[in-house]
């Protein structure tokens, strides 16, 4: 893939000026991960500050992608390499900044300020945790566990649609966003898909029972076959094809088994600096986790207990930590933030209430999509599921809604 064998970016001329007994300007911001929350922290930062030395650490390439495209990526024709918009070198020029691409960090000292990365030890002035998370992986039975696929960043995706490109079957564990998403751009190129579940529902922490049937409905029209209330008890070779077995003693035949149950933040290397974790690596509303000039963004970080794995907290967070990052301390702020379920089959948006709202889901089937509404006991309204025409109600309705932090 390009730039996947490009050398870390000007590396030995940043180990020259940051040696192991010299420190970093004090001013100078280390970001780990060159995910989304990474590189929209850095182009927040310098709308703001053209000049404060930045590194971005990555044990990726350093090139720039967008990561919500990899599950619709089969339906717009694209392959792994085209959904690059920006290589290490051109981000490290459009940017001013120095990216150290395929680096892995081992550990960090908060009390000397200097990370442990596979090519030396390097100072930090500020630090930034944009560390992702992983998917999570179910341990399964059978002698082709092994064979279980993931796909969470563009190397992954690149291997998937290697392995399928001959294939006709697919099997996908987990019936949330994005096994619904897989399962569309699946079908939308006519592989056979199933789809388990150990919820009865899809979409089952989003969507009222009428919507997500809704949704089951188009998506079963396309060709997806769905399995509710049973999980993989093994997963074995059977010939060319897998035999997956199930809990509830019914068996599939299929090609590929994609994982897709969900995230969990990576939160290995805070831990071993002893920086404060819980679901995710625990900041207060500036981002600052419980140790000094170390903070954390996106899918690894958690805000007043909240981990929202989506592109809008995420843009949130980084407007806010980047004055705060050059001194201009900023409290963090998450109005209502609808998220957008990738379907064409349905098109769908879903602000979920909070986990403790009181109330009730009121559903209104309309011509071509259903509006399904979360209200109190008082007529508030706390959270909507919009389906096909009614996503056109999105702006309205979010008006309504109260702020997730305000």
């Amino acid at each position: 893939m390009p730039g996947h064998q490009s050398q870390s970016y000007s590396f030995n001329a940043l180990l020259g000026s940051l040696h192991l007994d010299q420190q970093a300007p004090p001013a100078s911001i280390v970001i780990i991960g060159s995910g989304l929350a990474g590189y929209t922290v850095i182009r927040e930062i310098r709308k703001l500050d053209k000049s404060v030395p930045i590194t971005l650490v990555t044990r990726e390439p350093g090139y720039f992608y967008s990561k919500p495209m990899l599950s619709t990526a089969l339906a717009s024709n694209k392959e792994a390499e085209q959904l690059i918009s920006g290589n290490s070198e051109s981000m490290a020029t459009q940017l001013d900044i120095t990216i150290l691409g395929g680096v892995d960090v081992s550990a960090i000292d908060t009390k000397a300020h200097t990370i442990t990365t596979s090519q030396g030890i390097l100072s930090y002035g500020k630090l930034v945790l944009g560390l992702g998370a992983d998917q999570i992986r179910l341990p399964l039975q059978g002698n082709a566990a092994h064979q279980v696929m993931t796909v969470n960043d563009l190397e992954e995706y690149a291997e998937f649609r290697k392995v399928i490109h001959d294939k006709k079957q697919i099997t996908i564990l987990g019936a949330g966003l994005i096994g619904c998403e897989f399962a569309n751009d699946l079908i939308s190129k006519s592989f056979k898909v199933d789809v388990i579940d150990l919820a009865p529902q899809a979409l089952g922490r989003l969507l009222p029972e009428a919507a997500a049937l809704a949704l089951q409905n188009k998506l079963s029209d396309g060709g997806v076959r769905w399995h509710f209330g049973t999980t993989v008890q093994s997963l074995d070779c059977e010939g060319d094809h897998l035999k997956i077995t199930l809990a509830n003693g019914n068996m599939i035949q299929s090609d590929v088994f994609l994982s897709a149950v969900g995230l969990k933040p990576r939160l290995a290397l805070a831990k071993a600096a002893g920086i404060e974790t819980a679901l995710g690596i625990q900041v207060n509303r500036q981002l600052k986790t419980s140790a000094q000039n170390v903070y954390a963004i996106g899918d690894c970080a958690e805000v007043d207990g909240l981990v929202l794995p989506y592109v809008m907290p995420i843009m949130q967070a980084a407007r806010a930590l980047a004055p705060t990052l050059i001194g201009q301390e900023t409290t963090l702020t998450y109005p209502a933030m609808p998220v957008m379920v990738k379907t064409p089959a349905l098109p769908t948006i879903v602000s979920p209430p909070a986990k403790d709202s009181n109330g009730q889901w009121k559903i209104n089937t309309v011509e071509g999509g259903i509006e399904a509404r979360f209200e109190s006991t008082d007529g508030q309204l706390l959270g909507f599921a919009l389906l096909g025409t009614a996503t056109a109600q999105r702006g309205a309705l979010t008006k309504e809604l109260p702020s997730i932090l305000s």
